[in-house]
């Protein structure tokens, strides 16, 4: 493994970050590879059994997160000893919270700044006639020659014994809303069928705005056209990471980021719009009348997920750049590389719903914990306040609270949100104390569920000792998508 500045050089004639306010992936690489944070291994790496292990030793290995790398593959294979003229770079995103500083041209004390300008202040992105994502497009018949499809590209195994097939897993989707036109952009794992046929998992748990555009092309009868980016520019990969209301496009977030508007293009296949500078671009229609089986897949949250019904997408183009790197995203037990970079996001996101939306200003920080749990817990700092949240991704917030303080805490609540909440009290006493006495470390806890873009509440009460008793509960809708028949 060596690094070398032949990067730098390969991007120096045609860097045009200046003019448009923004680097893409190769500007990228060349400034990670100028800060001692990208590592080129040259030789040939196996996509299929080296590729993701390679890459994920540094979490397993005891490397501190401050020496974490990004790692760009410049001579993939496969198990078969196909070799591939795509190169591969994993990491390049998040491997570090140095990396991310450095994707986003941000110091790191500013990135949460950052994200609330972005998200306060969108930008329109700049449609443009000609773009490097569409320096070479492949369509119709040409996409049925060996190579010209999805198996000419390097998608890997992420578990390697565990999936049962190649997966793209920094997969930006794209779709659009049936009625209103405004776009989606989320990054949701891709299953390589065959080299026309991706299968996707939108997650279905947390509804994003893939599967409420789904639902609407189905009840019209239509296919859902959809286009996939592989490789873009940091700030519209960061973006796509992020939650964001359904009715506010990724893009346009993702030009208040950058501080400029991201230039897009039209597909040559769909009516969507795609970054100009993405790397590879797939465009087809998504099946809105049958489901396929999808996974199994080592997911984020440390387990494998098992096989199940999922959507499936029908590619009717190809486009690239003619010197494209397909990016690649690190998984599994966490920490990774998918928990930092939405960590690095959802705790600024968090802070301002808790202090803005909600009306809780004594919130001082919010810190998404990473070892093991996927961001499952969450710790927010200010007065006697603490956040968590479980495997769903449900947001819970825990304020210790008086009873006679109790209205005070709820009552603005219930007036923003329309939903009631059930209180009940757990009282205990100290060994020896007098019968009714309370503990002198019980306090009642408002118990606030935030789950996608619906909100539940319920009440609590926990001892010193963090032991809880609750009541109400709140549920989800459930998705066709999720019935085969």
């Amino acid at each position: 493994m060596t690094n070398n500045d032949s990067l730098a050089e390969a991007v120096s004639a045609q860097d045009g970050s200046a003019e448009r306010g923004y680097r893409d992936l190769h500007q990228t690489l060349a400034a990670l590879e100028r800060e001692g944070l990208l590592i080129t291994v040259d030789r040939e790496i196996n996509k299929d059994t080296e590729l993701h292990p390679l890459v994920r030793w540094q979490y397993r290995g005891g490397i501190k997160e401050p020496d974490r790398k990004a790692f760009l593959l410049t001579k993939v294979v496969d198990a078969k000893g196909r070799k591939y003229d795509i190169p591969v770079v994993v990491g390049a995103l998040a491997a570090s919270r140095k990396i991310y500083g450095v994707d986003t041209s941000c110091e790191l004390a500013q990135i949460g700044a950052s994200w609330t300008r972005a998200i306060a202040n969108p930008v329109k992105p700049l449609v443009v006639l000609d773009a490097p994502c569409q320096e070479v497009v492949i369509t119709g018949d040409q996409l049925d020659l060996p190579g010209k499809g999805l198996d000419g590209r390097p998608s890997s195994f992420s578990t390697p014994g565990r999936d049962h097939a190649p997966h793209t897993t920094l997969s930006k989707y794209i779709s659009k809303d049936p009625d209103s036109g405004i776009q989606n952009l989320g990054i949701h794992r891709g299953q390589v069928k065959a080299p026309r046929r991706l299968g996707i998992n939108p997650s279905l748990e947390i509804q994003p705005g893939i599967c409420a555009h789904w639902e609407k092309a189905k009840a019209r009868g239509e296919r859902l056209p959809a286009a996939v980016t592989l490789g873009c520019p940091p700030c519209v990969a960061f973006t796509s990471a992020q939650k964001l209301p359904i009715d506010l496009d990724e893009l346009h977030v993702a030009g208040g980021l950058a501080g400029a508007p991201i230039r897009v293009v039209k597909c040559k296949t769909v009516d969507l719009l795609v970054p100009a500078e993405a790397e590879i671009v797939i465009e087809g229609f998504i099946n809105t009348e049958w489901l396929e089986p999808e996974a199994p897949f080592g997911e984020s949250h440390g387990h494998v997920n098992p096989q199940e019904f999922n959507a499936y997408m029908e590619m009717t183009a190809i486009t690239h750049r003619r010197k494209a790197i397909l990016t690649a995203i690190t998984s599994q037990v966490t920490p990774s590389e998918s928990s930092l970079i939405k960590r690095m996001a959802l705790e600024r996101v968090f802070l301002n719903h808790l202090t803005k939306a909600l009306g809780i200003r004594g919130v001082k920080r919010v810190s998404m914990h990473e070892p093991l749990t996927n961001l499952r817990k969450v710790l927010v700092v200010g007065g006697r306040l603490v956040v968590a949240a479980n495997k769903e991704g449900r947001l819970t917030l825990y304020t210790a609270f008086r009873p006679q303080d109790l209205p005070a805490l709820i009552e603005p609540f219930e007036k923003k949100t329309g939903i009631r909440v059930t209180k009940r009290f757990v009282q205990r006493r100290k060994a020896g104390a007098a019968a009714g006495q309370p503990h002198h470390g019980t306090a009642g806890h408002l118990v606030l569920v935030l789950y996608g873009r619906r909100t539940f509440a319920v009440a609590t009460a926990t001892n010193a000792r963090g032991h809880q008793a609750a009541t109400g509960r709140g549920g989800r809708q459930a998705s066709s998508l999720q019935d085969p028949s």
